[in-house]
């Protein structure tokens, strides 16, 4: 496994590599660190359809408002290289923020995403987030020029942003969603958890028995997502629930669902620390 932590070292080994081996197919694992077995899962599914599995660690300061949880985010350098290391990951690019911003904030090239899929929901809690999003991915994008990209389904919105921006822009790339992975009560995995007392994760499971209880209504034909909802918030009572929507593809709301075009999210707030879960239908 090679570690890089410079720009330029990165660029030559991907351009040296890519004249090597021009059928090889490239992946990338973009990450904050503080790995997890939902990131070895993704990177799991890199290895079995890519030659070359990259994983990036960078703590992306742009997509982090001014009274959120960037100086205080999980930062685990040792243990996530023990990480892929064990998992046979190929490169490993950890830039520092100076490396990855060289110019001031008014000289930054920017990005605006979508923005009647970026001002709601997340975006709407987070202003300007899915900007600092695509602005750190674009990079990324442009200095590892892989061929595959691989997301979890549990940050559904990025996930689906991403996807546009990747049709929008011509992007040669492929972008590869992963399953949400669970604890085994069934508490979707997020670095955030960390934050989360033993107390605070049992309250959590809320969070995800709402959308079991919200599948088991629409397995029984319900499909008005009024009723679906109401029976949703009925487990999460007690929780400070942030948004239970029920939406298409596009984040748009819908009163009738549909198989294989409905996205139902879930943020709610445990111990003050947001958690965030979705199931696809």
């Amino acid at each position: 496994m090679k570690v890089f932590k410079g720009l330029k070292e990165l660029q030559i080994f991907i351009q040296t590599y890519k004249r090597q081996n021009p059928k090889e197919i490239i992946g990338l694992v973009p990450t904050m660190g503080a790995l997890h077995k939902g990131h070895l899962s993704l990177i799991e599914s890199s290895k079995k359809t890519c030659d070359l599995t990259i994983v990036s660690i960078f703590v992306n300061p742009t997509q982090f408002g001014a009274n959120e949880d960037f100086g205080k985010y999980p930062r685990k350098t040792e243990a996530d290289l023990e990480i892929c290391q064990r998992a046979e990951v190929d490169i490993v690019f950890m830039p520092e923020v100076a490396e990855m911003y060289p110019l001031k904030p008014s000289l930054q090239t920017t990005f605006n995403a979508p923005s009647s899929m970026a001002n709601v929901l997340e975006g709407e809690a987070r202003s300007g987030h899915f900007n600092g999003v695509l602005q750190v991915l674009n990079k990324l994008f442009h200095l590892i020029q892989p061929h595959k990209a691989f997301f979890g389904k549990k940050d559904a919105q990025q996930l689906l942003i991403v996807q546009k921006m990747v049709e929008d822009l011509f992007f040669p790339l492929e972008i590869i969603p992963c399953e949400i992975v669970r604890s085994e009560e069934g508490l979707a995995l997020s670095s955030r958890n960390e934050y989360l007392s033993i107390e605070g994760k049992k309250e959590a499971l809320k969070i995800s028995q709402s959308l079991k209880v919200a599948m088991q209504v629409i397995m029984q034909g319900e499909r008005e997502s009024l009723k679906i909802k109401a029976e949703a918030l009925k487990v999460l009572e007690g929780l400070e629930v942030e948004y239970f929507a029920i939406v298409d593809r596009n984040l748009e709301p819908i009163l009738t669902i549909q198989k294989d075009s409905t996205l139902i999210l879930v943020v709610a707030k445990i111990e003050g620390v947001r958690l965030l879960d979705n199931v696809w239908f």
